[in-house]
């Protein structure tokens, strides 16, 4: 909890590694994720770095790791993720990962090379064989044609008797393939050229082919065509080539045809067997590769980050760390170290900037510290919002989105999510709708909760109230005690319970709205009134407990004069003036009764008059005295505002003067005793570097920690002493900033206070929804159910339609309003008071990315 409360304690720590084991030490950070490097070599170019060749080499190999598995991807194939956890390789490992590499590309290349014309013959040859296939259906001795003596007619036989007067002539045959929508037109024209002297046959092939050109696959019809006399083949072939066929040679004799298919399969399958064994291979060694590489790209990259020592014996690195990772820190350098027989060393070294922020979350935590994170990340140690939004914000979307029903099913959907969060088909799943949900299933798990629960406050389940206690009101007494007789109620459709009747109140519903108030005309009004004063009593807690927030972050940071300076004023203007609003509500609804609610003074009167300093002789006073009360309230809050718009500036100037006069007095040398402790790298990096030879047996016991000049400031900003006089101190921004923050502050609690009605506002539109959806789909489906007297049939499409209505308006866009609106409660109305925002994460050095 004191993680999520604020920030962790976050120390700037200064790497000496040695040469021989600089690759090996922040390999095995990568794989620890522990601390985030500083670049020590802003001011050099990418082009001049130690390991910039390294760093190439990595991205020729990822160049071609594209190209191999764009290759594998074109052939319908899949990489699979590595198994196990694979470190970075050794340096010398990369030479081989990239000789295998490119002696694989190359063999891609080959056959890739000249991928058009492999296509064209792959397509040749299985049109081929198809061409070959038919033919085995022919008969085993050649068919003879003949040619008409006596002018074209169809009862001339095209075939006659082997004794004929043409059985010196040789039958000869074309085969080929044409595509499927040329078929038609070929047969024709060649029966008419030819005058029908051939013999045709057309077979439509029964799978499709791929297009070489197109890739899309496109049927073929394969032909057999047997003619005799040379002219007539001349005319075949001149009709084939128009209609870009293919022609093939065809065997006359069966065992010919049957060789030659034979032949052609083999080709085709040792093709197909050398392409996948190709392809076999970069998929069995492509995935390790990859992810081997990218942590050996990511460990060159974080090595250039580092500056050389003068020596030339080791490279110095500096990093954040929390303080907590340290001792783990220093094991995992000495065990990657000591192989090289000299440890690596760390120690702390003074901080003159901000450190990054570090909060660690857990799967329920995680979504709610987004929702903060999405305004800005927190500052080093500053207050996190979290750990109160995990209540505060299901709460005041469950304000807004309060029903039974509709929260029940929330909250079932979630709880689904929440049971298979484990399951890989889950968590891999690609839809990025899906995974936004997946993401906050515990936030909306909560949502779903808390909207059951204001549902039971309001008595409402999908608009409608329902009975768990006995009402606190009784028609009895009432038609008792008043004489209805049956002509009175025929002449008044609308009756008044009266509660200043004996017997007709009994008293207040013990959990929620009492459900005979759904029955009531004046049921939204109301619901109108107990709304919009929830709202207003939300809204000031909610704005209160910021103020309070911001009393941790002065203390931490040591700026106690704020607390009279600003957060008591803040405190006395918020609370004089609406927090005495809320006073006049819950005292209204303590004092006033059921009997004399109807001479109840007005609230908002009151209010209006409190500012005017005046009086209503028409609206009495609630408790004696209260002009004084009010009077005394406004003119107290006004008096805050000065003091929260010169307060702060003055002190600052007067601390700043004081510390002017104290610095003057100070002597040279005690200056530049501070100046050199606080240097860019610093002393104690500095004497470190001279001694850490003899300090080597210590450090493999324990941290060498050095003085740490801390942070915080009334600036934000970190240093050592001698920091603040480098930085001119001028009255006028300090108090232009303060004005901003004034101004802001007190115009804030009042827009923000209105700001909150929208939970009175968006809570009757959900319950008007759910009204609307019910009267107008359900009710009237039940209805039509009793007048045709068909329930089933009837009932379930119109159950149908209300439950898909009831999931994409009611829950979805519903639900995504009532999100959003929280969400800005959050930011604007809640965060403003104490939260800044304005940090920025811990983002360390880890494989775990690299490996995604």
């Amino acid at each position: 909890m004191g993680s999520m409360f604020r920030s962790e304690e976050v120390a700037l720590v200064q790497l000496f590694l040695p040469t021989g084991a600089a690759y090996t030490c922040v390999s095995q950070l990568g794989e620890l994720g522990l601390v985030e490097f500083r670049d020590l070599n802003a001011s050099v170019s990418a082009f001049q770095r130690r390991f910039v060749v390294d760093v190439r080499r990595c991205e020729e190999l990822g160049k071609t790791f594209t190209f191999l598995q764009e290759e594998v991807r074109r052939a319908g194939l899949a990489l699979a993720p590595p198994e196990g956890l694979l470190p970075a390789p050794p340096p010398r490992d990369l030479l081989r990962i990239q000789e295998e590499t490119d002696r694989l590309a190359q063999e891609l290349r080959d056959v890739r090379g000249n991928q058009q014309a492999l296509r064209t013959q792959l397509h040749e040859l299985q049109l081929h064989a198809a061409v070959l296939g038919q033919g085995q259906g022919q008969g085993h001795g050649p068919p003879v044609a003949s040619s008409y003596t006596d002018g074209p007619s169809e009862r001339t036989p095209l075939l006659q008797s082997p004794g004929g007067p043409h059985q010196d002539l040789r039958v000869n045959f074309v085969a080929g393939a044409v595509e499927l929508h040329k078929a038609a037109a070929l047969e024709r024209l060649l029966w008419r050229a030819c005058r029908g002297f051939l013999i045709a046959s057309f077979r439509e092939m029964e799978q499709q082919l791929e297009d070489p050109v197109t890739g899309e696959p496109a049927p073929w019809m394969t032909f057999v065509i047997s003619y005799w006399g040379e002219q007539i083949g001349q005319k075949i072939r001149k009709i084939t080539d128009c209609f870009h066929c293919h022609v093939f040679p065809f065997a006359e004799q069966e065992e010919a045809r049957r060789g030659a298919l034979q032949q052609l399969q083999q080709v085709l399958g040792e093709t197909e067997r050398f392409l996948s064994q190709v392809l076999g291979r970069v998929q069995r060694l492509l995935p390790p590769w990859q992810v081997q590489v990218r942590k050996m790209k990511a460990v060159y990259l974080a090595l250039n980050q580092c500056s050389v020592s003068a020596t030339h014996k080791c490279l110095i690195a500096e990093a954040w760390c929390a303080t907590r990772d340290l001792p783990t820190l220093q094991q995992a350098l000495q065990d990657s170290s000591s192989e090289a027989g000299v440890s690596a060393v760390v120690h702390r070294i003074p901080c003159r900037d901000m450190p990054p922020t570090l909060i660690r979350t857990t799967r329920f935590t995680a979504s709610f510290q987004g929702i903060v994170d999405a305004y800005g990340v927190g500052r080093y140690q500053e207050v996190n919002p979290a750990p109160y939004t995990i209540i505060t914000f299901p709460f005041l979307f469950a304000v807004m989105f309060g029903d039974v029903g509709h929260g029940l099913l929330m909250f079932l959907f979630a709880l689904a999510m929440v049971l298979a969060e484990d399951r890989p088909s889950v968590k891999k799943a690609q839809n990025e709708i899906w995974q936004t949900f997946f993401g906050g299933r515990y936030l909306l798990l909560l949502m779903g909760l808390f909207s059951v629960y204001t549902g039971f406050i309001y008595n409402e389940c999908f608009s409608r109230a329902t009975v768990i206690f006995p009402s606190g009101w009784s028609v009895a007494a009432m038609a008792n005690q008043s004489g209805w007789s049956d002509a009175f109620l025929a002449e008044h459709p609308l009756l008044t319970l009266d509660p200043n009747v004996t017997g007709v109140f009994l008293g207040p519903y013990p959990f929620g709205i009492d459900p005979v108030w759904s029955l009531a005309v004046n049921h939204l009004s109301f619901l109108n009134s107990f709304k919009m004063k929830m709202s207003v009593i939300l809204g000031v807690t909610h704005m209160a407990f910021g103020v309070v927030l911001g009393i941790f972050n002065h203390v931490h940071f040591g700026q106690l004069h704020r607390l009279p300076l600003e957060t008591l004023p803040e405190l006395v203007f918020l609370l004089g003036l609406f927090g005495y609003l809320v006073f006049l509500v819950v005292y209204k609804w303590l004092r006033v009764s059921a009997a004399s609610a109807a001479s109840a003074p007005s609230i908002l009167i009151h209010f209006i008059n409190m500012f005017l300093f005046s009086r209503s002789p028409t609206n009495r006073p609630l408790f004696p005295g209260q002009e004084v009360v009010q009077s005394t309230l406004v003119v107290l809050a006004l008096a805050m505002v000065p003091i929260l718009l010169l307060g702060t500036p003055l002190f600052l100037s007067r601390q700043h003067r004081r510390h002017r006069r104290r610095r003057a007095d100070q002597q040279p040398w005690q200056r530049t005793v501070s100046a050199w402790q606080c240097g860019p790298v610093g002393g104690w990096g500095l004497l470190m570097l001279l001694v850490s030879p003899l300090y080597q047996d210590e450090t493999k016991t324990g941290l060498l920690d050095s003085p740490d000049a801390g942070w915080g400031s009334d600036e934000e900003k970190a240093g050592c002493p001698g920091d603040q006089e480098k930085a001119e101190f001028v009255l006028s921004d300090v108090l232009m900033h303060q004005a901003i923050h004034t101004i802001e502050f007190c115009l804030g609690c009042i827009s923000n206070t209105a700001s909150y009605l929208r939970l009175w506002a968006l809570s009757l539109a959900h319950a008007q929804l759910s009204e609307v959806l019910w009267a107008m789909v359900l009710n009237n489906g039940l209805r039509m159910s009793r007048e045709i007297g068909v329930a089933a049939v009837v009932l379930v499409p119109i159950f149908a339609a209300f439950a898909v209505l009831t999931v994409a308006i009611l829950l979805v866009m519903e639900g995504l309003s009532a999100f959003l609106h929280a969400l800005r409660l959050h930011w604007v109305e809640f965060q403003n008071k104490f939260y800044s925002g304005t940090g920025y994460k811990l983002s360390p050095f880890t494989f775990n990315v690299e490996d995604e």
